[in-house]
């Protein structure tokens, strides 16, 4: 089949400076793929070309088989495009720019004489940026006078009502706030699901990794990359952008979660983009400053092996827990559990076989009860050690059941909020956010003073599950420190950062305005097929 976008060996140079280098990809109907680079790459100005504003240099760019050649030719073969900053005409009003070129007309006036239906266009306008959470006092105030921000949501605004098959977003989430980010995210999810072809051009990877289906890696003006994204790591993507694909794949060290593992992260990038700044600045400057630059290289180099290693070892210390924990519990159930059983039968057909004393039978009788009780709190051992439910029935049965029996021990009541589209996720995946749910209670009996707690789970994008943890406890110390408290003998919040960072996901901690805490994590993993109505 045709692909809708074939770009083909595109170069443009700017006078002696070239931006883009023999790039070359094809992007075939109702595909999102992404566009991933740092800045200076040449994502941009794919999209002016992609958008018909500059011609290439050499190379070709064609829609549906036919070369874009202009603006006008783009618009006509169903190419939108949302710019990083938006090209609006100031002097008119927001309305008028929202469809400009794509006018709404009164019906029946004539076949030549067309006259803009602008009751129609308001109306319309009013419905869509509704929609998108935006609000202006009048949709007659000139684009002049309104923020960055609202000026990329009457963009947005646009696009929807030009309802083109292509549409190329260009890093529109830089003037964004992360409320109207979100909203982005989940008109492109609803895009995808109507067959539109979409490129989404972003530095941002989470975003990357929530609504795409490939993603093309940029790094000065050259195609370095190219990934499926449910099989891709953040780190291929980082690697490929800043220009190291060579080495061993750069996983940030468990270690470093003790306070913030993504700001660990980002320094690490900066270091590596400093890396090569100062590579161009000391190449002409002679032996001694080059020999300090292959140092630095090579200590830099050490301290990826190492951060691997580390990672390495804390991935395979959890899974080997994880299987520790699956035979004690099999055989704690399987074994003990069965002899007590045993032996509780035993007695009660003694009972029943000899003529004994009362005092004999309800000596008997308390015997058998201590035993049902040591049965049931093997049981609740076995469930903590491996929830009995999450291999057959998943994660949504095992939560369900260990809130409920937790929510019953405590005396602490809990909310469990579950969204239907879960379905099964990668074991590790499925057992990681059991234990962050389990040891985030656990964190609540024992510290909180809580009387209440929700539990949400939910996805934000078919790639993507946030897990909420909020209770109406005391709340964490104002100067309190993960660090601190991990060295105090307190391990929990330790723990989750560490299986968090593992899963290459997000964490965040803080207190509610009247008391109690909140624990968000979220999480990707493969793409899940969901219901944008009830994601929305």
């Amino acid at each position: 089949m045709q692909p809708v976008l074939q770009v083909t060996q595109l170069t443009k140079r700017f006078g002696t400076l070239e931006v883009l280098r023999s790039i070359s990809f094809a992007v075939e109907r109702g595909a999102v793929v992404g566009l991933a680079g740092l800045s200076g790459s040449g994502k941009s100005v794919i999209a002016q070309i992609l958008a018909g504003l500059i011609p290439p240099t050499s190379g070709s760019v064609t829609c549906v088989g036919r070369p874009i050649s202009s603006a006008v030719v783009a618009q006509r073969l169903g190419i939108e495009v949302i710019h990083q900053n938006p090209i609006l005409v100031d002097n008119l009003d927001i309305t008028t720019n929202i469809f400009l070129g794509h006018e709404v007309y009164w019906q029946g006036v004539g076949r030549w004489l067309r006259i803009p239906h602008h009751a129609r266009m308001d109306e319309i306008a009013h419905g869509v940026l509704d929609d998108l959470g935006v609000e202006f006092p009048s949709l007659e105030e000139l684009v002049v006078n309104v923020t960055a921000e609202q000026r990329q949501m009457i963009a947005i605004a646009r696009a929807i009502v030009r309802d083109a098959p292509v549409i190329i977003i260009d890093e529109p989430t830089v003037l964004l706030s992360f409320n109207y980010q979100q909203r982005l995210l989940s008109l492109v999810q609803r895009w995808h699901q109507a067959g539109k072809t979409i490129i989404f051009s972003s530095t941002n990877l989470d975003h990357l990794s929530a609504i795409t289906d490939r993603v093309f890696v940029l790094r000065e003006g050259q195609l370095v990359g190219e990934y499926n994204t449910d099989q891709m790591t953040r780190e291929q993507v980082v690697a490929g952008m800043v220009g190291q694909l060579d080495q061993v794949p750069r996983i940030t060290p468990v270690i470093w979660a003790l306070d913030s593992y993504y700001r660990a992260r980002e320094k690490v990038d900066q270091l590596y983009r400093q890396t090569r700044l100062l590579e161009r600045n000391l190449v002409a400057q002679g032996t001694i400053n080059q020999d300090l630059l292959t140092q630095l290289t090579e200590q830099v180099k050490s301290l990826d092996r190492a951060n691997v290693a580390l990672q390495d070892a804390q991935r395979r210390l959890l899974t080997e827990r994880e299987e520790e924990r699956r035979h004690l519990a099999r055989e704690l159930h399987d074994q003990v559990i069965q002899d007590l059983l045993t032996a509780n039968y035993q007695i009660e057909e003694i009972t029943s076989m000899v003529e004994t004393s009362l005092l004999v039978q309800e000596r008997l009788g308390d015997v058998r009860e201590s035993i049902r009780d040591m049965i049931d709190a093997i049981r609740q051992i076995c469930g903590n050690l491996r929830p009995p439910t999450i291999d057959s029935l998943g994660l949504s049965a095992a939560l369900q059941s260990y809130v409920r029996t937790w929510a019953k021990r405590t005396g602490i009541t809990a909310d469990l909020q579950l969204t239907p589209q879960i379905g099964r996720l990668p074991e590790a995946t499925e057992l990681s956010i059991f234990r962050i749910v389990q040891e985030s209670l656990n964190n609540v009996y024992r510290h909180s003073e809580a009387t209440r707690v929700e539990i949400h789970l939910e996805h934000t994008s078919p790639r993507t599950l946030m897990i909420s943890i909020a209770d109406d406890g005391k709340g964490l110390a104002h100067n309190f420190d993960l660090a601190e408290a991990s060295a105090s003998g307190h391990y929990g919040l330790l723990g989750i950062s560490e299986r968090v960072a593992l899963l290459s996901g997000h964490l965040r901690l803080q207190n509610w305005q009247n008391g109690g805490m909140l624990l968000q994590v979220e999480i990707p993993h493969p793409r899940v097929e969901m219901n944008l109505d009830t994601a929305t």
